[in-house]
Protein backbone atom coordinates (compact mmCIF):
# COMPACT_ATOMS: atom_id res chain seq x y z
CA UNK A 1 0.00 0.00 0.00
CA UNK A 2 1.14 3.19 -1.04
CA UNK A 3 1.71 6.19 2.25
CA UNK A 4 -0.37 9.02 1.32
CA UNK A 5 -1.15 12.04 3.51
CA UNK A 6 -3.57 11.22 6.72
CA UNK A 7 -5.88 13.55 5.84
CA UNK A 8 -6.91 12.38 2.00
CA UNK A 9 -10.23 13.03 0.55
CA UNK A 10 -12.71 9.92 0.02
CA UNK A 11 -14.08 11.46 -2.82
CA UNK A 12 -14.33 14.13 -5.36
CA UNK A 13 -16.32 17.53 -4.45
CA UNK A 14 -16.00 19.70 -7.24
CA UNK A 15 -19.55 19.22 -8.66
CA UNK A 16 -19.15 21.95 -10.70
CA UNK A 17 -15.77 20.64 -12.50
CA UNK A 18 -16.03 20.31 -16.23
CA UNK A 19 -14.75 16.84 -16.58
CA UNK A 20 -17.76 16.05 -13.74
CA UNK A 21 -20.11 18.44 -15.74
CA UNK A 22 -19.70 16.93 -19.15
CA UNK A 23 -20.39 13.29 -17.39
CA UNK A 24 -23.17 14.61 -15.74
CA UNK A 25 -24.81 16.02 -18.96
CA UNK A 26 -24.37 12.53 -21.02
CA UNK A 27 -25.45 10.56 -18.24
CA UNK A 28 -28.51 12.70 -18.54
CA UNK A 29 -29.36 10.91 -21.78
CA UNK A 30 -29.41 7.71 -21.01
CA UNK A 31 -31.79 5.24 -19.89
CA UNK A 32 -31.42 3.55 -16.01
CA UNK A 33 -30.65 0.07 -17.62
CA UNK A 34 -27.55 1.41 -19.93
CA UNK A 35 -25.80 3.62 -16.62
CA UNK A 36 -26.27 0.45 -14.89
CA UNK A 37 -24.54 -1.99 -17.52
CA UNK A 38 -21.66 1.07 -17.73
CA UNK A 39 -21.28 1.17 -14.11
CA UNK A 40 -20.96 -2.17 -13.12
CA UNK A 41 -18.64 -2.85 -16.40
CA UNK A 42 -16.72 0.13 -16.11
CA UNK A 43 -16.42 -1.32 -12.35
CA UNK A 44 -15.78 -4.49 -13.19
CA UNK A 45 -12.55 -3.93 -15.20
CA UNK A 46 -11.17 -0.94 -13.33
CA UNK A 47 -12.10 -0.96 -9.47
CA UNK A 48 -12.61 -4.21 -8.84
CA UNK A 49 -8.84 -5.12 -9.36
CA UNK A 50 -7.83 -2.12 -7.48
CA UNK A 51 -9.62 -3.29 -4.31
CA UNK A 52 -8.68 -6.99 -4.87
CA UNK A 53 -5.03 -5.84 -5.01
CA UNK A 54 -5.41 -5.03 -1.21
CA UNK A 55 -8.13 -7.62 -0.48
CA UNK A 56 -7.75 -10.46 -2.24
CA UNK A 57 -9.63 -12.66 -0.10
CA UNK A 58 -12.28 -10.17 0.47
CA UNK A 59 -14.99 -11.20 -2.83
CA UNK A 60 -18.02 -8.75 -1.42
CA UNK A 61 -17.23 -6.11 -3.84
CA UNK A 62 -17.40 -8.53 -6.29
CA UNK A 63 -20.45 -10.37 -5.23
CA UNK A 64 -22.19 -6.98 -5.51
CA UNK A 65 -20.80 -6.63 -8.79
CA UNK A 66 -22.48 -10.06 -9.90
CA UNK A 67 -25.89 -9.79 -7.55
CA UNK A 68 -25.78 -5.99 -9.92
CA UNK A 69 -25.90 -8.05 -12.69
CA UNK A 70 -27.97 -10.76 -12.09
CA UNK A 71 -30.87 -8.07 -11.24
CA UNK A 72 -29.89 -6.55 -14.58
CA UNK A 73 -30.65 -9.97 -16.21
CA UNK A 74 -33.73 -10.95 -13.80
CA UNK A 75 -32.01 -13.34 -12.35
CA UNK A 76 -32.52 -11.76 -8.68
CA UNK A 77 -35.06 -9.27 -7.48
CA UNK A 78 -33.69 -6.29 -6.11
CA UNK A 79 -33.96 -6.66 -2.12
CA UNK A 80 -31.34 -10.06 -2.52
CA UNK A 81 -29.23 -7.75 -4.84
CA UNK A 82 -29.31 -5.02 -2.23
CA UNK A 83 -28.39 -7.30 0.32
CA UNK A 84 -24.69 -8.09 -1.22
CA UNK A 85 -24.36 -4.04 -2.18
CA UNK A 86 -24.74 -3.24 1.94
CA UNK A 87 -21.77 -5.57 2.31
CA UNK A 88 -19.89 -4.07 -0.30
CA UNK A 89 -20.49 -0.64 1.54
CA UNK A 90 -19.15 -2.32 4.73
CA UNK A 91 -16.06 -3.27 2.96
CA UNK A 92 -15.65 0.11 1.80
CA UNK A 93 -15.54 1.36 5.49
CA UNK A 94 -13.56 -1.56 6.56
CA UNK A 95 -10.75 -0.57 3.92
CA UNK A 96 -10.48 2.73 5.97
CA UNK A 97 -6.27 3.81 5.84
CA UNK A 98 -6.15 2.38 1.99
CA UNK A 99 -7.24 5.44 0.18
CA UNK A 100 -7.60 3.60 -3.76
CA UNK A 101 -9.63 0.58 -2.08
CA UNK A 102 -11.47 2.53 -0.14
CA UNK A 103 -12.84 4.88 -2.94
CA UNK A 104 -13.07 1.64 -4.92
CA UNK A 105 -15.15 -0.63 -2.50
CA UNK A 106 -17.06 2.89 -2.54
CA UNK A 107 -17.36 3.42 -6.18
CA UNK A 108 -18.78 -0.37 -6.57
CA UNK A 109 -21.49 0.32 -4.21
CA UNK A 110 -22.50 3.15 -5.86
CA UNK A 111 -22.38 1.82 -9.07
CA UNK A 112 -24.40 -1.42 -8.13
CA UNK A 113 -26.80 0.65 -6.48
CA UNK A 114 -27.54 2.61 -10.05
CA UNK A 115 -29.73 -0.74 -10.10
CA UNK A 116 -32.26 1.09 -7.69
CA UNK A 117 -31.92 4.80 -8.60
CA UNK A 118 -29.73 6.13 -11.91
CA UNK A 119 -28.45 9.19 -9.71
CA UNK A 120 -26.08 6.46 -7.84
CA UNK A 121 -24.60 5.93 -11.13
CA UNK A 122 -22.46 9.61 -10.67
CA UNK A 123 -20.53 7.53 -8.06
CA UNK A 124 -18.24 6.04 -10.33
CA UNK A 125 -16.73 9.56 -11.00
CA UNK A 126 -17.00 11.24 -7.89
CA UNK A 127 -15.30 8.03 -6.29
CA UNK A 128 -14.27 5.77 -8.84
CA UNK A 129 -11.56 8.21 -10.34
CA UNK A 130 -10.12 9.13 -7.35
CA UNK A 131 -9.52 5.37 -6.82
CA UNK A 132 -8.10 4.83 -9.74
CA UNK A 133 -5.76 8.26 -9.07
CA UNK A 134 -4.60 7.46 -5.77
CA UNK A 135 -3.77 3.96 -7.16
CA UNK A 136 -1.06 4.97 -9.75
CA UNK A 137 -0.03 8.28 -7.56
CA UNK A 138 3.40 8.25 -5.85
CA UNK A 139 3.46 8.86 -2.01
CA UNK A 140 3.52 12.35 -1.42
CA UNK A 141 1.24 13.86 -4.24
CA UNK A 142 -0.75 16.56 -3.88
CA UNK A 143 -3.97 17.27 -4.34
CA UNK A 144 -3.37 18.94 -7.49
CA UNK A 145 -1.94 16.08 -9.55
CA UNK A 146 -4.30 13.74 -7.82
CA UNK A 147 -7.23 15.60 -8.87
CA UNK A 148 -5.82 15.48 -12.75
CA UNK A 149 -5.22 12.04 -12.40
CA UNK A 150 -8.86 11.73 -11.18
CA UNK A 151 -10.39 14.27 -14.24
CA UNK A 152 -8.39 11.98 -16.92
CA UNK A 153 -10.04 8.97 -15.73
CA UNK A 154 -13.90 10.66 -15.90
CA UNK A 155 -13.09 12.04 -18.81
CA UNK A 156 -12.00 7.85 -19.78
CA UNK A 157 -15.26 6.75 -17.96
CA UNK A 158 -17.48 9.39 -19.83
CA UNK A 159 -15.45 7.54 -23.21
CA UNK A 160 -16.94 4.37 -22.11
CA UNK A 161 -20.17 5.63 -21.51
CA UNK A 162 -20.33 7.26 -25.13
CA UNK A 163 -19.43 4.29 -26.93
CA UNK A 164 -22.61 2.50 -24.74
CA UNK A 165 -24.97 5.56 -24.84
CA UNK A 166 -28.54 5.22 -27.56
CA UNK A 167 -28.38 8.21 -29.22
CA UNK A 168 -32.04 10.09 -28.42
CA UNK A 169 -32.65 7.37 -25.92
CA UNK A 170 -36.41 7.60 -25.30
CA UNK A 171 -36.24 5.96 -21.77
CA UNK A 172 -33.36 8.40 -20.43
CA UNK A 173 -33.66 8.55 -16.85
CA UNK A 174 -35.06 11.84 -15.09
CA UNK A 175 -32.63 12.20 -12.57
CA UNK A 176 -32.33 14.73 -9.33
CA UNK A 177 -28.63 15.14 -8.39
CA UNK A 178 -29.47 16.93 -4.80
CA UNK A 179 -25.94 17.70 -5.11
Amino acid sequence: MKVLPKKYRKMLTEWEAPYIQSLVKLVETQSKTTLANWCVAYSRQKLLPIYRSAYPDDLRPENALTAADDWLCGRIKLPQAKALILECHASAREADGNPAAQAAARAIGQCDSTIHSARHCVGLALYGSLAVAYDIAEAGTDWTEIEKLAAEECNRMEDALRDISIKDDPNAAKIDWKC
